[in-house]
This record gives structure tokens, C-alpha cells and sequence, in this order.
């Protein structure tokens, strides 16, 4: 393991760990059809956090765990489904903030390709981030 400069060990190390266009089918959407038929959806989660200890002890325990990320992520697509994608951004963020309490904040986008709009849509998608409590 490299020797990192002492400075660095004594600041606080800012970053960001993304699980990028993680794809599921599931049965989410307004429409009845929606729900018996199913579709794509696309889910990114950004977490922002201090990884000084993570990164000076090389230490997973000490970071944000992206493959429990993803399990929380894939449970809450293929799971029960909900009317609105908002539901899904909100209940995924909610619940990666509890299970991970170094977070600083949260960031989840949920894209459903081609949407059911009446016309050419290439996605809907909505952006929901929950910032930890002061």
C-alpha cells in the first residue's frame, strides 16, 4: 500500500461513489398495462462522504459498500411495484441513507426509457437527493 502524505491523513477527503445506469424490468407506472407488462428502468445513485478513513486504512468498512447499494436498488425496483417513479428515487434514497450514516447526502435518478407520453420520448426521469440531518 503507497504512503500517503500526512496532510493528507488529517483532512477531510471529499468524494463521491456513483453506481451508474444500474438496469432493471420491472412493473412500475400509472398506466394498468404498466403494471402487467412491465418495462426498463435505469437508476443512478451518486453518495457523497469523507473517505479519509476509507482511503488511509484501505478499509471497506470505513466507505459506502456499492454492491449493498445495488441489492438495496435492485429490492426496491423489483419489488412491489408503485404508480410513480418519484416513489421509487424517494424510497431508494431514504433507505441507502439509513443503511450508510457516513453519507453526507444522496443523490438518486430513476429513468424509465420511452415513457407511455402519446408521442416520440426518449426517457422520463426524476432526480431526488436527501441530504443527511445537520
Amino acid at each position: 500500500m503507497a504512503t500517503l502524505p500526512p496532510s493528507f491523513s488529517a483532512s477531510p477527503v471529499p468524494a463521491t461513489v456513483r453506481l451508474v445506469n444500474a438496469v432493471f424490468y420491472a412493473h412500475h407506472g400509472v398506466m394498468e398495462e404498466e403494471h402487467k407488462v412491465g418495462g426498463r428502468f435505469e437508476v443512478d445513485v451518486a453518495m457523497d462522504l469523507d473517505i479519509r478513513q476509507a482511503a488511509t486504512d484501505d478499509d471497506l468498512s470505513k466507505t459506502v459498500d456499492y454492491e449493498r447499494v445495488y441489492a438495496i436498488v435492485r429490492d426496491r425496483v423489483t419489488g412491489t411495484p408503485s404508480y410513480l417513479i418519484e416513489s421509487l428515487a424517494y424510497s431508494i434514497a431514504e433507505v441507502v441513507m439509513q443503511h450508510f450514516p457516513m453519507l453526507l447526502s444522496v443523490e438518486v435518478t430513476v429513468r424509465k426509457p420511452n415513457p407511455p407520453v402519446g408521442g416520440p420520448c426518449d426517457r422520463a426521469e426524476v432526480v431526488y437527493r436527501l441530504d443527511a440531518a445537520p
